[in-house]
């Protein structure tokens, strides 16, 4: 509480984009493996930083960053979803950013809410989560430079205020998995993986309208190829060698997959 007190003093807005995610986080620990310690930090942090922030003598904006996860299985909905579609979280990530949602509407601040698509880094390594998703499963992209924008135009952008908006990267941006799959694996120099190594569970991810955020913000500059281009660009040399390499590669991703395993003991 005492940093963030510090962090947020004199501050115009705040932008709240710290969580302890799955898969991915930067702790090296999971909140689906560990959801009490991520609440603690998710939740818990959530309402610290409003304490903090309704201290301060002319209490800061808040823009929240929240996520399409809290929709829940929605494959079988005619897409996109709609910020007024009911959530239903089934994960103890999504399950904290309803709760933080709340705290943040009932906060008493001026506050925003963007639900996020999926914003992929621009890294390369293997998320250890790219096994979970179905290939036939919509998922809408979106670039983190695009998503930097939208939250760097929202901080001048009176009309988000006490409003939740999704961040997604349009209609060029609403694939099917095995294509944004199958690009980011031949962007790396891997190559499309058999389909026995992707899971047959729905996924919570879909294809999103955006066009309010986007008439607010002017925020959707890239496609999916353009972070496919990314990624090969960051490759560099390294295409090459992981082409050379490609079955030994390829093995060690498959390895990985548990779906792959369960399939071929």
């Amino acid at each position: 509480p005492d940093d963030l007190a510090a962090a947020v003093a004199g501050q115009d807005v705040v932008i709240h984009l710290a969580f302890v995610i799955p898969k991915l986080s930067v702790t090296g620990r999971d909140c689906e493996q560990e959801p009490a310690w991520a609440r603690d930090i998710n939740v818990g942090g959530t309402r610290n930083l409003i304490a903090a922030m309704r201290a301060q003598p002319t209490p800061p904006g808040l823009i929240f960053a929240s996520s399409l996860h809290l929709y829940g299985p929605t494959q079988h909905l005619p897409p996109p979803r709609t910020v007024d579609d009911p959530v239903n979280p089934t994960e103890h990530y999504a399950r904290h950013k309803v709760e933080c949602e709340a705290l943040v509407r009932d906060s008493g601040l001026r506050w925003s809410i963007l639900r996020f698509a999926a914003a992929m880094p621009i890294a390369l390594r293997a998320d250890p989560g790219m096994y979970d998703v179905p290939l036939a499963t919509r998922m809408e992209f979106v670039h983190t430079h695009d998503v930097g924008l939208a939250l760097a135009n929202a901080l001048d952008t009176d009309a988000i205020w006490g409003r939740i908006l999704h961040i997604g990267g349009g209609p060029r941006c609403q694939l099917l998995y095995r294509e944004i799959a199958a690009k980011a694996l031949e962007a790396m120099g891997v190559g499309m993986l058999p389909d026995a190594a992707f899971s047959e569970t729905p996924f919570c991810t879909d294809w999103l309208d955006t066009r309010e955020s986007e008439a607010l913000l002017h925020y959707q500059r890239h496609t999916y190829d353009d972070f496919c281009r990314d990624v090969a660009r960051l490759a560099g040399w390294r295409r090459g060698m992981v082409r050379t390499f490609r079955p030994l590669v390829r093995a060690w991703l498959l390895a990985r997959s548990p779906y792959y395993r369960r399939a071929h003991p």
